[in-house]
C-alpha cells in the first residue's frame, strides 16, 4: 500500500498520511498492554493530544493531495496511505507482546523479515500472473534491483531502532515519535527530488504547515514520559505474559530494563559469519550489475541530508549500546 500511495500522490504527501498510525498504536497500547494506565491526566493529554494534532496535520495534507492535480488517482493514493497507516499501527501488537515477554529486537526482527519477504513474494507472484512471469520480471529489471534492495536495508535499520523504541517507551509513545520521519520525507522529496517544484506558494505552505503540525504533536508526546505509576502497569502486563507462557519473571524484567547479562557472554559462530558473508555478497553482486537511473537530483542537498542522517544514526546507535548493550 505504501508503494501505491507514493506512486499515486507522491512521497511528500503519502509519508505524513500513513503516519496516522499513531492513533492506532495508542489505542492498542492502552487496551492491550496497560500503557498510559496511572499516567495522570497531563501525560494523557500530551500523548493523546499530540497524536490528534499529528492526525490533523495528516488531514491537512490529504486536502493538499486532492488540490495540486499532480495525479489522476489522488483519492486512491490517499486511501492506500491511510490503509498503510492502519496496518502500521496494528503491526505493533506482536512487537509489544514480544518485548514484554523478554524477546530481543534482533531476534524478533529476523523472524519479522522472513514473514515480510514471504508475504511480498506471494503478492508479487500473484500480481505478475505466476512464478515464471515474476522471475522474468526480475531478470528484465536486474540492473535496478540494487536500489530497492538498498532501500530495504535502510528500512530494516530504521525498523530496528523503532523496535527498541517500542520496547523501552511503549508503542503509545514510540510509534508517534518515530513518525517524525515525515519531516525527513518532506525534506528529501522537496529538496532532493523537487517533487513539489512549480506549484504555487499556497500549496507549499499547506504541505509544510501540515508536517510541522505533526512534528509539534510528536514534540508534545516526547515530553510526556512514563511515570513510576505507569511503569508499574507495564510490569503488570509483563507478569501477565510471563504467567501465560511460563517464562521466568526475573528473565522478563531483566530484558524489559535492558540489563540482560547473558549478552556479554555471546560469541559469534561460523553460522553467523556465513550469514553475514552471504548477505554482503548479495549486495556486492547486485551493486556490480546496477545501473544508475537518470534522475534530476539536487546533489548538494543529497550529500547534506546523507551526512546528517549518518550522524544521527551513529549517535543513536552508540547511545543505545551504552544503555542497553542492544538487549
Amino acid at each position: 500500500m505504501t508503494v501505491f500511495a507514493v506512486r499515486d500522490i507522491g512521497l511528500s504527501i503519502a509519508f505524513p498520511l500513513w503516519n496516522a498510525n499513531s492513533l492506532i498504536a495508542i489505542i492498542w497500547g492502552t487496551l492491550l498492554f496497560r500503557e498510559l494506565y496511572r499516567a495522570g491526566w497531563l501525560r494523557w493529554f500530551g500523548v493523546v493530544g499530540g497524536a490528534l494534532v499529528m492526525f490533523v496535520g495528516a488531514l491537512l495534507l490529504s486536502f493538499v493531495s486532492g488540490s495540486h492535480g499532480g495525479s489522476e488517482h489522488s483519492i486512491r493514493g490517499v486511501a492506500s496511505a491511510l490503509g498503510a497507516g492502519l496496518m502500521f499501527g496494528s503491526q505493533y501488537i506482536p512487537f509489544r507482546k514480544a518485548y514484554i515477554s523478554g524477546l530481543n529486537p534482533f531476534t524478533f526482527l529476523t523472524f519479522f523479515t522472513f514473514g515480510e519477504m514471504t508475504t511480498m513474494t506471494i503478492i508479487a507472484v500473484r500480481f505478475t500472473g505466476g512464478l515464471l512471469p515474476f522471475l522474468h520480471e526480475l531478470a528484465v529489471s536486474r540492473s535496478i534491483l540494487f536500489w530497492p534492495l538498498l532501500g530495504g536495508f535502510m528500512w530494516v535499520v530504521g525498523d530496528l531502532f523503532q523496535n527498541y523504541a517500542a520496547k523501552y517507551i511503549g508503542i503509545s509513545r514510540g510509534v508517534p515519535l518515530s513518525n517524525t520521519n515525515q519531516l525527513w520525507g518532506l525534506v528529501w522529496a522537496t529538496m532532493v527530488f523537487g517533487e513539489l517544484h512549480g506549484l504555487n506558494w499556497n500549496i507549499y505552505a499547506q504541505v509544510a504547515g501540515g508536517s510541522l503540525l505533526m512534528a509539534a504533536g510528536a514534540l508534545a508526546i516526547a515530553f510526556s514520559s512514563a511515570t513510576s505509576g505507569e511503569y508499574t502497569s507495564w510490569k503488570e502486563a509483563a507478569k501477565r505474559e510471563s504467567d501465560l507462557y511460563g517464562i521466568e519473571p526475573s528473565y522478563v524484567l531483566a530484558h524489559m530494563e535492558g540489563r540482560n547479562q547473558d549478552l556479554t557472554r555471546a560469541r559469534r559462530t561460523w553460522v553467523d559469519w556465513l550469514l553475514i558473508a552471504s548477505a554482503t555478497s548479495i549486495f556486492i553482486v547486485f551493486g556490480a550489475i546496477a545501473r544508475v537511473p537518470h534522475m534530476d537530483l539536487q546533489w548538494g542537498w543529497l550529500i547534506t541530508l546523507t551526512v546528517v542522517m549518518l550522524l544521527v544514526l551513529v549517535a543513536g546507535g552508540v547511545m543505545l549500546w551504552r544503555i542497553t548493550r542492544f538487549d
